[in-house]
């Protein structure tokens, strides 16, 4: 049996969209299957639009906004435990995903067909149909650095991004890879018996690199080309951009911490904070100037929020 676990947060009509496609994709394909979507305490009637289009999806209300990981094991402990053994593989999907053809059935093909591998993962596209970067390696500590920083802005191709994303091998060839991006992964449920749930410190972000860390030892994690699904990216934390971006480098300090331990993770926050820090001061600097105010009061005010945030350390 196949548990695929959607965790929504106010994306109603996204996720509507993902359900519907996840029926078609399996329709025909003999794989028994069930549907758990875990609502993050929306506001925008996912409930309602459930019950009236997808009555047969199981539906857990959280109560509260437990993120990515929270939500994801509140419906791993449920489903893992009513379905006993029954359940072998596991599909976390995010509500902002539609499946392209039969790409549920490929990924649960492939985990049937080489027991030698524990998660896999489908090509990712973005709207538009171009693929969209989801191979990765294990981040050293110069990516910690560079990844969603003002570094990242100024210097696109360097050599951490290229190895770190995994450009030096094609898109389209299948391949092994240290871990995947989580919008859709498909992992062996014997693995997760072994490593446990994903670690609901992480809030949202580094989750899935935790997580996967963690199933490496367990056996093989592999891209697969052949299965195609379309990401609309970022659809619930773009709401709150400021938020999101804090989250992201707050969830990087704690993995920095685990990974190398306390002095990296010091010296990353302390970079941070300055980098940021001299983010603000060159919009200030603007503002003073007279240069679109309106622009740099905003960006301002994010920038006032974010170091905030950081500055509250775990």
């Amino acid at each position: 049996m196949l548990a695929i676990i959607i965790v929504s947060w106010n994306v109603r009509d996204l996720l509507e969209r993902c359900i519907t496609t996840v029926h078609a994709s399996l329709a025909g394909s003999g794989i028994a299957y069930r549907i758990t979507v875990v609502d993050n305490a929306s506001t925008d009637r996912t409930f309602a639009m459930l019950r009236t289009r997808h009555p047969n999806v199981e539906v857990i209300d959280a109560g509260r906004n437990l993120g990515f990981a929270g939500g994801n094991n509140l419906a791993l402990r449920r489903v893992l435990s009513r379905n006993g053994s029954r359940v072998r593989y596991v599909l976390l999907l995010n509500p902002d995903t539609e499946v392209i053809g039969d790409a549920i059935p490929t990924l649960v093909r492939y985990l049937e067909e080489h027991p030698d591998v524990v998660v896999v993962g489908p090509r990712l596209r973005y709207s538009d149909g171009t693929v969209q970067s989801s191979r990765r390696r294990f981040p050293t500590p110069g990516v910690l650095f560079w990844e969603s920083t003002p570094l990242e802005w100024r210097w696109l191709n360097n050599p951490w991004v290229r190895r770190y994303r995994c450009m030096d091998t094609p898109d389209d060839r299948e391949q092994t890879v240290d871990w995947l991006v989580g919008a859709a992964l498909l992992v062996r449920r014997s693995a997760i018996d072994r490593v446990g749930l994903l670690d609901a410190s992480f809030v949202m972000y580094s989750e899935e690199l935790e997580w996967q860390q963690r199933l490496h030892a367990c056996g093989r994690i592999v891209y697969l080309p052949a299965a195609e699904i379309m990401h609309h990216e970022g659809k619930s934390s773009t709401q709150v951009p400021t938020w999101r971006l804090m989250t992201f480098h707050r969830s990087r300090l704690r993995y920095a911490r685990m990974r190398y331990g306390d002095h990296l993770a010091t010296g990353l926050y302390i970079f941070l904070m300055a980098v940021y820090g001299a983010e603000l001061f060159v919009e200030a600097g603007k503002w003073l100037l007279g240069h679109r105010r309106d622009l740099r009061r905003q960006r301002i005010g994010g920038y006032v929020a974010f170091l905030r945030g950081l500055g509250v350390r775990d």
